[in-house]
């Protein structure tokens, strides 16, 4: 009898992230309670010493205080031990020079998941990609503990780090003004309103009664809000 593959399970959207308690490069640490009033960037890596890993940790670390200014910090993990994550994160900060970027120090928690239970209860495991390998993947989660967002890479596919910085402020300026962001969305740019699926008083606003906001159809309106503004809502 052929054995029934196995179901990889992961949360959703909108759900609250499963809770773990993990050893870290950084002391154990209790998630997602240790995080609560802050936005995570929680994200997990195939392998450490590889290449493609490398060049993302170096970013990430690189980026780290753009990401504290917004309220969001980072926590990593892959299924090696700890004292593997300790030397590769030390190899980096004394012979790795990438892209202008030398003697970087990650001070972000790196999570040990030998047995691979974090990984399995994320969904971080994909059979069709490895068996023994956590994949690139994403999840945002938000001040209260909610998966926001789910973003997942191949092996072999480095993340655009550009785009995660992007999808927190876009995340925390649709929670600040009420609103949704468009495609390509960049702040400074005007925002969608009102937010998908509700219809508000789009009839007014297609008779041109609120001056601010301007209207394709009465489906898709939209309203200008200076990068300023955005800023002095989100950062810290």
């Amino acid at each position: 009898m052929e054995q029934e593959p196995e179901v990889i399970a992961m949360p959703r959207i909108g759900e609250d992230a499963p809770s773990f308690t993990a050893v870290t490069t950084q002391g154990t640490i209790k998630f997602p309670n240790d995080y609560r009033g802050q936005w995570v960037i929680f994200f997990s890596h195939p392998a450490d010493f590889t290449p493609v890993c490398t060049s993302e940790f170096m970013t990430f670390a690189s980026m780290q205080a753009e990401f504290k200014s917004l309220n969001t910090e980072l926590l990593g993990l892959s299924v090696d031990g700890l004292y593997s994550h300790i030397a590769w994160l030390r190899t980096i900060k004394e012979k790795i020079e990438y892209k202008g970027m030398k003697d970087v120090e990650v001070t972000f928690p790196l999570i040990e998941d030998i047995t691979m239970e974090i990984s399995k209860k994320y969904g971080m495991i994909q059979p069709g990609e490895s068996n023994t390998k956590a994949v690139r993947a994403v999840f945002i989660v938000d001040p209260k503990g909610k998966i926001r967002t789910i973003i997942y890479y191949p092996l072999s596919l480095g993340r655009n780090f550009d785009e995660l910085k992007r999808v927190i402020i876009a995340l925390q300026t649709a929670d600040a003004f009420e609103v949704a962001t468009p495609a390509d969305w960049q702040p400074g740019d005007d925002l969608i309103v009102p937010p998908a699926g509700s219809c508000g008083t789009a009839k007014e606003r297609v008779e041109g009664k609120d001056a601010n906001i301007k209207c394709y159809d009465w489906f898709f309106c939209t309203k200008p809000l200076s990068k300023e503004e955005v800023f002095k809502a989100i950062q810290k």
